[in-house]
């Protein structure tokens, strides 16, 4: 009879307990392959504490292998604290250990942003071989502890580009790289609580994310409203803070434009207290009806801090963002990054670096703006032509618009049909800390092509005109 190709599993002499055949491990390999099958027997709970293990001869004889492989393993899992070996007692699983069940996937804090890109216009291959270029170029210094700063040649990169994408007067020794504006603000936060400002000016409605990490860093945060020329400054003159965070070029969620009035205004106000205004760039090359506004930034370069990332541009997993700050601060943000990472990863710089230089970036967001534009201009029509009493804003630019319905029905219950039927649709009240004057939708489209938008609008229009 012909031998089976199949190799039947032996059994140790700890009977149903265990089964290990190690025939098919290569030799050399075989300390690691038993001790790793001992390791998940025991965190499983097939070898329960106590379980007395075979002399190391008999479990050798038993797997055909060496004394050696089996003494070898014992004695490493005795090290980790695994088993325990004890003179006259023989070898034990210790009874410290309890079976390990498999965590379930938890989800600790579910995205509140609405404004994605697509995840489909990453430019995979592109992005590869900046990649590898950027890696062949790091030198063994480079692989080192770097400049918490940031790596010289992005920053140069950045210097570059800002001052051409986005009119920032940005000096390369003036620029701080950090893992998102979500970092920025968090080191933003601590530099100036340790300069004795604890309260901060926010917009409202506004970003929740960024309020939450002010909050956590232990800033309070006074809410400031947002009106169709953008941040209230009469409002924040009479409130007792040195510092205020905004969204000028596409104020976040509204979409409004900060008025070449509010932007003067606001500047003054800074230079007269002694303060800083945060500026998150957070969107603003992605801009449909006109050329990309300009950053405040370029206007008062000695009184903004400001605050961009390639979030909207490329993706938000990359986590790569920057900070272009008055010189005062870049010494202080500087040793707040070291003391928070060291610093961002050397190699995702070098890339984004190779990226901007080579021209890829610039390309990417014409040929990604094109096609939001598109998702844009059909989520506008089909709203317009199914919901004719809804009011929309914000659409200029960016990935995201604000829609006001009409009258008849509470926000929480639109944004609740509104997500059934497909939008990525979240209530205008989410983001306010004061009662809103009336409903809002926030909607994201970027990352959603233009068939599904319109079939998402056509879908709620049908729900609405039947009750």
């Amino acid at each position: 009879m012909p031998k089976s190709n199949q190799t039947t599993p032996r059994e140790t002499n700890l009977g149903p307990l265990l089964e290990v055949s190690l025939d098919d491990v290569p030799r050399p390999q075989r300390s690691e392959a038993l001790g790793t099958r001992l390791r998940t027997a025991i965190r499983n709970g097939s070898l329960p504490s106590g379980t007395r293990l075979p002399p190391s001869r008999l479990l050798a004889v038993d797997l055909g292998v060496s004394r050696g492989v089996v003494v070898r393993v014992y004695e490493q899992l005795t090290a980790e604290g695994y088993l325990n070996a004890r003179h006259g007692a023989g070898t034990q699983v210790a009874d410290t250990l309890a079976p390990v069940a498999p965590a379930p996937h938890r989800t600790y804090r579910p995205p509140t942003n609405p404004g994605l890109p697509e995840g489909g216009l990453f430019p995979r291959r592109v992005w590869l071989r900046a990649a590898s270029r950027a890696l062949a170029e790091l030198t063994n210094e480079d692989l080192g502890y770097g400049d918490p700063a940031g790596l010289a040649r992005l920053r140069s990169a950045l210097s570059s580009y800002l001052g051409r994408a986005r009119a920032v007067i940005a000096p390369a020794d003036l620029i701080v790289v950090v893992n998102g504006f979500a970092q920025a603000t968090r080191l933003l936060g601590e530099v100036l609580l340790g300069r004795g400002i604890a309260e901060i000016a926010v917009e409202d409605p506004g970003s929740v994310g960024l309020r939450d990490q002010l909050t956590r860093v232990g800033m309070v945060c006074r809410p400031v409203p947002v009106d169709e020329e953008g941040l209230r400054v009469d409002v924040l003159e009479t409130i007792a803070v040195r510092a205020v965070v905004v969204t000028p070029a596409h104020q976040f969620p509204t979409g409004v434009v900060m008025s070449p009035d509010r932007r003067h205004r606001l500047l003054e106000w800074a230079r007269a207290k002694g303060g800083l205004v945060i500026e998150d760039d957070y969107d603003a090359e992605y801009r449909y009806d006109r050329s990309p506004v300009g950053a405040i930034q370029g206007l008062g370069p000695d009184v903004v801090a400001y605050g961009g990332s390639v979030s909207k541009t490329l993706a938000p997993g990359l986590r790569i963002g920057w900070l272009v700050l008055p010189d005062l601060l870049v010494g202080a943000l500087a040793q707040a990054k070291y003391a928070t990472d060291l610093a961002t990863g050397v190699w995702e710089q070098a890339t984004l670096s190779e990226f901007i230089t080579s021209g890829e970036m610039d390309r990417h967001i014409r040929r990604t703006g094109t096609r939001y534009q598109a998702r844009r201009d059909r989520l506008v029509a089909e709203l317009t032509a199914r919901l004719p009493g809804w009011t929309i804003a914000g659409a200029g630019a960016g990935l995201h618009v604000l829609v006001y319905p009409s009258a008849g029905r509470e926000e929480r219950e639109l944004v609740s049909l509104a997500q059934r039927s497909g939008l990525d649709a979240r209530p205008l009240g989410d983001y306010a800390v004061a009662e809103t004057d009336r409903p809002g939708l926030v909607i994201g489209y970027g990352h959603q092509h233009p068939s599904t938008l319109a079939g998402a609008v056509e879908r709620l229009a049908a729900i609405l005109q039947a009750g």
